[in-house]
Order: C-alpha cells, then sequence, then structure tokens
C-alpha cells in the first residue's frame, strides 16, 4: 500500500495544465490519454519508447490511480 502511495504522488491536477485533468507530473499527459494507451493493447515498453519522458513508475502510477477511481460506489451510468 505504501507504495501505492507513493505511486499516486506522480498524479498532479493543476488548473492551468490540461484543463485541470490529472496529469502525470505536471507535465501534459492526461492520464485518461495513458489508460487509452494502455487500453488499446500497447505494452508498457511501446508506450515508453514514444513518450520519452515517462517512466515505468508513471503509467504504473495510472493504473493505480484507475483502481482507485474504480473503487467509488455509486456510478448511475457511464457515458461516452
Amino acid at each position: 500500500m505504501e507504495k501505492e502511495e507513493e505511486l499516486l504522488k506522480r498524479i498532479t491536477v493543476n488548473p492551468n495544465i490540461c484543463h485541470g485533468k490529472p496529469t502525470v507530473r505536471g507535465l501534459r499527459y492526461p492520464v485518461e490519454n495513458l489508460l487509452e494507451l494502455m487500453a488499446s493493447g500497447m505494452t508498457f515498453d511501446e508506450i515508453l519508447e514514444d513518450y520519452e519522458d515517462l517512466e515505468l513508475e508513471d503509467l504504473q502510477a495510472c493504473l493505480v490511480y484507475a483502481a482507485r477511481l474504480a473503487k467509488v460506489k455509486n456510478i448511475t451510468r457511464l457515458v461516452a
């Protein structure tokens, strides 16, 4: 659990970056976009190769963040 807390420190929210969406380390990489790349089937290695300023721990942090969000108890409906 301690490692997860350390990873989550990599996820930042700043109203002046990407319209306040959660991003990785204040860079202009929204968590949402990185999760979509992973969901599309890209491997961590492929993503890291395409985005050289990202680190493995950044991608792990995105997954931890998403897992925490999935624990929300009341979701009425997800709309695309």
